[in-house]
């Protein structure tokens, strides 16, 4: 389960994906495995959750994917896929109950357009983390990050919607949302206060359900931060 101490290289191999499951490899605190964790909770798919030790991975996981990337999927048939964004897509696919994504193609090609747009935000988030470290000017790297908080801002305020696909939550936002949940561990929570319609969007999403089972507190990612970035040997069970 999504408690489970991570897998190391050296560790036995899990069992067969259980009946009427899917598997998904993930590490805890990595945000792109939680993008996969939003969408199986909001969807109510029953699943196992296998966490990888990312530093030591085991080869049976290498031999699944020898990318060694996480989030991973497991079928009972033994396919394996990767991404996020393609794990999402093909969940909502496959388990058609609670559509995330909109019906028709071009709804479809908005989103993806729009999370396309979105890529460019998260390598800020290591960046400033790092700089920090450093000791260096955050500026130039936050008024970066603010300019494009504002340009979401000016989308949701043209909408007119809670949130970016609408006014019930979709993929977009689901697949936006790990890294706003880090804002305030990062130290940059403070640019949401000069763009209202993100910050009430902020707001909506950690009222979610699935977001709230899928969540860490500030301060459990700012010690998991510290492993990692400043320490440089990351603590994937922290907290276990």
């Amino acid at each position: 389960m999504a408690t489970e101490k991570c897998f190391a290289k050296g560790s036995a191999a899990p069992g067969p994906v259980p009946k009427g499951h899917i598997r998904l490899f993930s590490m805890r605190f990595c945000p792109f495995a939680q993008r996969t964790r939003l969408v199986l909770a909001a969807k109510g798919i029953k699943h196992d959750t296998i966490n990888i030790h990312l530093k030591e991975k085991p080869d049976w996981f290498l031999e699944k994917n020898p990318f060694g990337l996480v989030p991973t999927l497991e079928t009972e048939a033994g396919e394996v896929l990767y991404e996020s964004p393609i794990t999402c897509d093909y969940l909502d696919e496959v388990y058609p109950e609670k559509k995330l994504l909109p019906t028709s193609p071009f709804g479809k090609a908005q989103q993806r357009m729009m999370l396309e747009h979105f890529s460019k935000i998260p390598p800020y988030f290591y960046k400033i983390t790092m700089a920090k470290k450093n000791n260096e000017d955050l500026t130039g790297l936050k008024a970066e990050l603010k300019e494009k908080f504002v340009k979401l801002d000016e989308d949701l305020a043209t909408k007119k919607t809670k949130f970016f696909g609408g006014d019930c939550i979709s993929m977009i936002d689901y697949m936006m949302w790990p890294f706003f949940e880090r804002l305030e561990a990062v130290g940059v929570l403070c640019l949401l206060d000069g763009t209202p319609e993100l910050k009430k969007w902020f707001n909506h999403m950690q009222e979610d359900p699935a977001v709230k089972a899928c969540s860490h507190s500030t301060e459990t990612h700012q010690a998991f931060m510290k492993t990692a970035y400043i320490d440089g040997k990351p603590d994937y069970d922290y907290g276990l």
